[in-house]
C-alpha cells in the first residue's frame, strides 16, 4: 500500500474544485495511495469529520460546481489550539501528506500547521480571484469570468433599451483580475479597479466618470457601463452610484453580481487546469515534496513554495490596463 493522503477544500468555493478532487483520487489510485477527504475544510480536521474517497465517489463530478467535500473558513486555524487539533487528527489517521485546494488564506494555514505536523503539505490553487502568486491562473477564475460576461451581456441589453447607466460590481476581494478581464470582454465604457484608482483620487475619478456618462448621453441610443471591483470605492459601490447620479443628473443603477460568480459548472479551461494540478499534486507527494503549491506557468506545470505563493505580488496584466486607458483616451479625443 502506498501513502495515506488527506484532502480538503478550504475558503471560498471555486468552479473546478470537484475536478481537482477527482484528479487527486484517480492519480492516488494509480500510485496505490489511499485518500481520505475531510469535510468543511480545516473544520473537518478540528472535528475529525472525514470520508474515504474512492474512484466511485468521484465519478461524474468533473462538471459540478462547488465541492463534494464542502468548504468553509476556519477561524480556529488562526489559534494555537486549532493547529494542535489539526495535528492530532492527521497523526491519528497516520496521514503521510495533506493536499489542500484553496487560496492564500488556506496556504497560510498550511504553513502554520507545518510547525507542529511533519507530514507533507501540498497546495492546489483554487480561487476565482486569481490572486495567488506563481501560477498564471487559479482554478475557478476562467469560469467566473465567463459567468460575469454572460450576466453583464444581459445587463447591457436592458441598458441599451433604456439608454441607462449601470454600475456593475465584481468580486475579486483585493484583486482586479476579474474586473479588468470582464470589463475588457464586455466593452465596458469605464473600468475602475485597484490598478487604476486609489482613494486619494476620488474627486478626479468622479469627474472622469461623470464626463464619460455625459459623453455617452450625447450619443443617440447609447448605454453606459461602468465595471468596478468590490472593496474599492470609499463608502461602497452604492455610494458611487449615488454620487454619479447627483453629479450627472442621470440615474445610475448599481448591480452587484456577488456569489453568482462562484457557482456553476466549470468551463473546459478550469476542468483541464484542475485535472493537471490534481495529478501534479499527487506526483509531488510521490516525489516527497513539501510545502509547495502546484502551478501552471507559461503552459508548464511547476511547484512553487507556499511562502512565495501568498506574497500578493501578482498583478493584472499591464497590457489590459493600458488597453482600457488607451481606448478611453481615444474615445474622448473622438468625441471632442
Amino acid at each position: 500500500m502506498g501513502k495515506r493522503i488527506a484532502l480538503l477544500t478550504s475558503g471560498g468555493d471555486a468552479p473546478g474544485m470537484n475536478a481537482a478532487i477527482r484528479a487527486v483520487v484517480l492519480a492516488a489510485h494509480k500510485f496505490d495511495c489511499e485518500v481520505i477527504g475531510f469535510i468543511h475544510g480545516f473544520n473537518g480536521l478540528m472535528l475529525n469529520e472525514f470520508q474515504s474517497l474512492s474512484i466511485a465517489s468521484v465519478t461524474n463530478i468533473i462538471h459540478q460546481g462547488g465541492t463534494i467535500l464542502k468548504s468553509a473558513r476556519c477561524k480556529e486555524m488562526h489559534l494555537p489550539s486549532g493547529i494542535i487539533k489539526a495535528t492530532e487528527t492527521l497523526t491519528k489517521h497516520q496521514i503521510d501528506a495533506l493536499i489542500v485546494i484553496g487560496g492564500d488564506g488556506s496556504f497560510t494555514g498550511m504553513l502554520a500547521l507545518s510547525n507542529t505536523w511533519k507530514g507533507q503539505l501540498i497546495g492546489i490553487p483554487g480561487t476565482i480571484d486569481n490572486d495567488v502568486d506563481g501560477t498564471d491562473f487559479t482554478i475557478g477564475f476562467s469560469t467566473a469570468i465567463n459567468t460575469a460576461i454572460r450576466a453583464i451581456d444581459k445587463i447591457r441589453d436592458t441598458a441599451n433599451a433604456f439608454d441607462r447607466v449601470f454600475i456593475v460590481e465584481l468580486m475579486g476581494r483585493h484583486s482586479g483580475h476579474i474586473t479588468f478581464n470582464v470589463g475588457i470582454a464586455c466593452a465596458a465604457e469605464q473600468v475602475i479597479s485597484f490598478e487604476n484608482f486609489n482613494s486619494d483620487e476620488e474627486e478626479a475619478t468622479l469627474a472622469q466618470l461623470t464626463d464619460g456618462i455625459e459623453q455617452s448621453a450625447k450619443i443617440k441610443h447609447s448605454s453606459h457601463l461602468i465595471v468596478i471591483a468590490e472593496n474599492l470605492w470609499p463608502g461602497g459601490a452604492q455610494k458611487l452610484a449615488e454620487q454619479l447620479t447627483q453629479r450627472s443628473g442621470v440615474d445610475c443603477t448599481l448591480c452587484t453580481l456577488g456569489y453568482i460568480q462562484r457557482g456553476g459548472s466549470p468551463v473546459a479551461k478550469d476542468r483541464i487546469l484542475a485535472t493537471k494540478m490534481g495529478v501534479s499534486a499527487v506526483q509531488a507527494v510521490i516525489d516527497n515534496q513539501h510545502l509547495v503549491m502546484t502551478a501552471e506557468l507559461n503552459n508548464t506545470m511547476n511547484l512553487v513554495p507556499l511562502n512565495i505563493a501568498i506574497l500578493h505580488k501578482k498583478r493584472v496584466n499591464p497590457a489590459l490596463v493600458d488597453a482600457q486607458a488607451n481606448i478611453l483616451a481615444l474615445t474622448a479625443q473622438t468625441e471632442n
